[in-house]
This record gives C-alpha cells, structure tokens and sequence, in this order.
C-alpha cells in the first residue's frame, strides 16, 4: 500500500498514532455522551459518574500489572476505579454491579490501547472537573474526585503517560492491535452510556 494514501502514518509515536486513528470513534462518543445534561442535577451526574466506573473497572486490573508497571511507570496510582465508586457513594448510588475486567491474559498491544484510553479521559475530565465544582459543589474531597487534577497538573501527568507509552517498541501488527483495542475501549464506554442513560433520552443524539 502506497504510505502516502495512508491516514494514519506508522511513524508516529504511538500515542499520536491512537489519537488519530481512533478520533472518529471518540468524537462519536464525545457528541453522544455531551448531549445529556450532565450537571443537570447531582442525580444526573451520578449517571456519568455510573459510567465511569464501569469503564473503571474494566481497566482495573491491568493497573496492577506488574508488566506494564515496568513500562509504565506509576501506573498503579494511575488507577481511578476506587475514586468513581467513593464518587457514587458521595452521591448516593450504589455501585453497579462489576462490568468486564480486563487481566493478566490480555496482550501487551491490547492491554496499551485500553490504558491509552483511560488516561485520555483525564484530559477532558479537567472541564468536566470545573463544572461539576461550578454548577453541583463537588469537588476533589466530595462526588468528583476521579475528576480532580493531580498535582503536577493534568498536562504534566498526561505528558509522563505518554513519554511512556510512546517508548514501548510495538510492530505495526502489534499497534493496530492497540488501535482496535482503544476503539473498542471507546466502544464499551458508548455502551455504559446507551445502558445507563436509556431512560434519560439525549438532545442532538
């Protein structure tokens, strides 16, 4: 195949590489999940706080494996499934029942491209962070603390992740694996939206 014709160069660091080739999937779910209220009320938060954690728990595990700590350093205070379920519990939900966990059989390319995904979320999370403080007073000690910024800020924490992430040595068989993986990733979350919200229909769906 002609490289030129390609949309999605293999010369990209791998990060980049999962931006792009995931940017239709991920927009999808951006004008999807925006066109509920979500600071409506604290209820109607609670809903997307719901869906973080199921996607939380997906990815759970992995965060703490001991192969991909080598690889990605700090993971382990990376994960944010305990903070979504105290989130629920500030809130007033209870915590839904356990979605797919993702383990120690995942391949390393697929076990990446989810990873890439959650930590993504952080970056959009950071306006919803300010919005749920603005319009619900919620904040890091109450309700949207897997929202809250980490300390050396979301830009820095993200950098680190990604540095990271971009070092991992993956054939191009091995990256469109992680590609397909953070699709997929995207995907699941798109079904924790339509399962959690079906009874609150969306504007401009």
């Amino acid at each position: 195949m002609n490289a030129s014709l390609d949309p999605v160069p293999s010369t990209l660091p791998l990060s980049a590489h999962l931006k792009a080739a995931t940017r239709e999937t991920h927009e999808r779910l951006d004008k999807r999940l925006m066109g509920y209220d979500l600071f409506a009320s604290r209820t109607r938060f609670a809903q997307f706080v719901s869906v973080q954690h199921r996607f939380h728990q997906c990815v759970d595990g992995l965060h703490r494996r001991t192969d991909l700590a080598v690889l990605l350093p700090g993971l382990a205070a990376r994960n944010r499934v305990a903070l979504t379920a105290a989130d629920l519990a500030d809130l007033g939900q209870p915590a839904p029942q356990e979605a797919l966990r993702h383990d120690d059989a995942l391949p390393l390319p697929v076990a990446l491209g989810w990873l890439y995904v959650a930590e993504g979320s952080r970056l959009g999370g950071a306006v919803l962070f300010k919005l749920a403080s603005q319009k619900l007073a919620l904040g890091a000690d109450f309700g949207a603390r897997h929202l809250a910024l980490p300390e050396e800020g979301v830009a820095s924490h993200w950098r680190a992740f990604s540095q990271a992430l971009d070092a991992v040595t993956l054939t191009d068989a091995e990256r469109e694996q992680a590609v397909a993986a953070a699709n997929e990733a995207f995907r699941t979350v798109q079904g924790f939206v339509n399962e959690v919200f079906d009874t609150a229909p969306a504007v401009n769906a």
